[in-house]
């Protein structure tokens, strides 16, 4: 049983998703489905001020209203232990701040802001009951307008913390200003809501005094029970979180949220489970979102195209109360060869909720802008976009000064140049239109994100029908998470994939981090092939340790079909008849993985490029995309299907982040006013073409024993700086602050 042997995808066919027929027919049950018995309805009360004190809250039409069990808010709110410890952000707090207090005093720090939560019988009662709450205020100033704040916004906390100002250093400060060709430009990235289909939700359900289980919609099961148990100070152990299907979330489940928090609460306080669903309205303020974020890029270049310098400047929102950093210049400082780099990232405060990580957190923004500048710089050398990142590839990570683990960008440029017809399109703005009088235009943008592994547990247990349960604490937001593992515990154990169940979803099981940050397959994928290593090695001990096979050593065994057998055959048996000589009813095996040396010696990450063709009407502006060609330098494809599906995802949501995608702040009232589907666009089928997802599919030698690297992040990063390049080459007209409506194009 050699090494070589564990793991040999090439003869593994992408799977169906081996939950696909439950969520088509309705049978997957998700965080707000379950049946819970004398189960109770949470509804939440928000604030209709952006800053101040709560004088008064009348709440008795409310507790009078039919079927009413509690009215909470911070007058009555039981006392949640966790929040004794640290300053409260509401008084006097510094800019480090802390995650909201949910009912802890009178403190308004955003519109929208929980005020009360009114549990019901029916969620038709409260809502009612929670329409008849009214609230005086005593107002304070607020700001909640970037651009008239953002002489205030100052480096983070932790940034200061490092050095005096955070900023990065390599080589010359700002060299690109001595470089014969300069770029200097500003972008902006309004703020963009996930909107996921499946609203945030939460059922608690307290089975004992110091014992609570929560079905949940969340990202992180370990994350969610480590932070409500420490919010009401009980057992990690006596927390169980159950999120067996997540309905998309994009990267605005990965924390805990102060609505979590409050149905725990209010289902201790009432003493029946609760169910508390955020209404779409309250999805823009209470789950977060992509901050309004503003870049300035300078490049400077040699006349030969060859880069001498980058500048990167980012302002990027949080809140009042709490800061949210994210790697909006990460980009910047790897993804070309740049002798001289510097990166500056500073926040702004203002009176809005606490945004959060959305896919491709940072660097999807990030990489907006430093692609377009690299397509205007390489207008103005009169040079092929792709020409240009040629001769700035990085061929060793220049950030960290190591080899990269694997790296085929080359590749993705010359693989999907081709696909889209790349160079056969007249490289001159404004001069291709097509048959019908559009004008058409082609651009490219790159990605890159860090190919991240962490550590991981996994269990397996082996049945005498031949049948393996495989669990680990891991959810799924929709990639396909259950049928990769399957896939790789099929081929590892050389058994049928339907003989194979992945189970997921509960904190009860053996421990995974969030699925986030395009690491999970990487991370959970190499425990379960350890865990399967580990029963065949098991299996291999039982099957030649006794009788005439007892000289055979169990590193010489050969796993095939199911079957274990020696080269000489005096081995040759089915694992289920292994059970049945040594009378066992079953096997079992748990084993954790987690990343080694191989991280400091090489640079992990995953590159992607987009190529976009588009049609723009001349005299209206309006911008159709009409074809889309993505390809990933991903590693090892565990299943193509799936990942194809990620690509797609990820290309759709950068082009809503491109061309519609902008939550529209009222800075009158701090209050946004497109708050809903109807107002806020998001990409529907009618906008979307066919989009070619495209692999390299060449393994990572070192990343994990799959050799494959994640997709999630690197199918958006870099998409929409491939419309807007695109934009630009069919109308002459370069637009740096997103969405690019028809108005900017006019």
């Amino acid at each position: 049983m050699k090494k070589q042997d564990f793991f040999n995808l090439e003869a593994v066919e992408a799977m169906d998703r081996v939950d696909g027929r439950l969520k088509v027919t309705g049978a997957a049950r998700y965080s707000a489905e379950f049946p819970i018995p004398k189960l109770t309805y949470g509804v939440l009360a928000t604030s209709t001020i952006a800053s101040g004190k709560i004088q008064s809250l009348d709440t008795k039409k409310a507790e009078r209203a039919p079927g009413v069990l509690a009215v909470i808010s911070h007058f009555n709110a039981p006392k949640i232990p966790g929040y004794s410890e640290g300053s409260n952000p509401a008084k006097g707090a510094t800019t480090k701040g802390q995650p909201l207090r949910i009912f802890s005093d009178d403190i308004i720090m955003f519109y929208g802001q929980p005020i009360a939560l009114v549990v019901a019988d029916t969620l038709e009662r409260a809502q009612f009951a929670a329409g008849q709450i009214s609230a005086q205020y005593q107002k304070a100033d607020f700001q909640t307008d970037f651009d008239g704040n953002v002489s205030h916004a100052d480096y983070p906390a932790q940034a200061k913390n490092r050095n005096s100002t955070g900023d990065y250093v390599r080589g010359e400060v700002d060299a690109y200003k001595k470089a014969p060709v300069k770029i200097e430009a500003e972008y902006v990235i309004p703020t963009e809501v996930h909107n996921p289909m499946e609203l945030q939700s939460i059922i608690a359900v307290w089975d004992a005094a110091d014992k609570v289980t929560v079905y949940d919609k969340t990202q992180s099961l370990k994350g969610a029970q480590g932070t409500i148990a420490q919010a009401f100070k009980i057992p990690a152990e006596n927390v169980q979180v159950v999120a067996t299907y997540v309905g998309g979330a994009f990267g605005n489940a990965l924390r805990t949220w102060p609505h979590e928090i409050a149905a725990v609460m209010a289902a201790q306080k009432v003493g029946r489970p609760v169910k508390l669903v955020v209404n779409r309205e309250q999805m823009f303020t209470m789950v977060g979102y992509r901050p309004y974020t503003w870049q300035k890029v300078s490049l400077g270049a040699t006349a030969d195209g060859k880069l001498v310098g980058i500048s990167h400047e980012v302002i990027g929102q949080t809140s009042a109360y709490e800061e949210f950093t994210e790697g909006t210049v990460n980009v910047s400082k790897f993804l070309y060869a740049c002798p001289n780099v510097n990166t500056s990232y500073k926040i702004l405060p203002l009176n809005v909720s606490t945004p959060t990580w959305m896919r491709g957190p940072g660097e999807a923004s990030g990489a907006f802008a430093l692609d377009c500048a690299m397509d205007e710089l390489a207008y103005q050398l009169n040079l092929d976009p792709i020409e240009l990142r040629l001769r700035n590839h990085a061929d060793i990570d220049p950030e960290r000064n190591l080899p990269w683990s694997s790296k085929y960008l080359k590749e993705c440029y010359q693989e999907a140049a081709q696909r889209i017809g790349w160079f056969k399109r007249n490289p001159k703005p404004r001069s291709m239109q097509s048959e019908d009088g559009m004008l058409v235009g082609y651009g490219m943008g790159t990605g890159s994100f860090s190919a991240g592994r962490s550590a991981a547990t996994a269990s397996i247990q082996m049945s005498a029908d031949g049948t393996y349960t495989i669990q680990c604490a891991t959810t799924d937001i929709g990639p396909g998470t259950a049928t990769a593992m399957v896939q790789i515990a099929s081929d590892v154990l050389q058994v049928p994939a339907d003989k194979i169940k992945f189970q997921l979803g509960n904190s009860s099981f053996p421990k995974a981090p969030s699925q986030g940050g395009s690491s999970t397959v990487s991370t959970v994928g190499s425990a379960v092939t350890a865990v399967c290593v580990s029963l065949k090695q098991k299996l291999a001990a039982l099957a030649a340790g006794q009788g005439e096979s007892a000289a055979v050593k169990p590193a010489d065994l050969v796993f095939e079909n199911g079957k274990i057998s020696s080269k000489d055959q005096s081995i040759n048996i089915s694992y289920t008849d292994v059970l049945k000589k040594h009378s066992l009813p079953s096997l079992d095996a748990t084993e954790e993985s987690r990343a080694g040396a191989e991280r400091q010696k090489y640079s992990f990450y995953s590159f992607s490029v987009h190529f976009v063709e588009v049609h723009v009407h001349p005299a209206t502006g309006q911008v159709r995309v009409k074809r889309v060609v993505s390809c990933a330098d991903a590693g090892k494809i565990i299943n193509q299907k799936t990942a194809g599906s990620q690509v797609i995802g990820g290309a759709i949501g950068g082009i809503g982040m491109a061309l519609m995608e902008e939550a529209i702040m009222d800075n009158r009232f701090g209050r946004y006013v497109n708050n809903n589907f109807a107002d806020y666009h998001v990409p529907v089928h009618a906008d979307i073409p066919h989009i070619d997802a495209v692999f390299i599919d060449k393994k990572d030698p070192y990343i994990n024993p799959m050799g494959s690297k994640g997709v999630g992040e690197i199918s958006l990063i870099g998409m929409a700086a491939a419309v807007a390049n695109a934009v630009f080459h069919a109308t002459g007209k370069r637009v740096r602050d997103l969405p690019i409506t028809p108005d900017k194009l006019i």
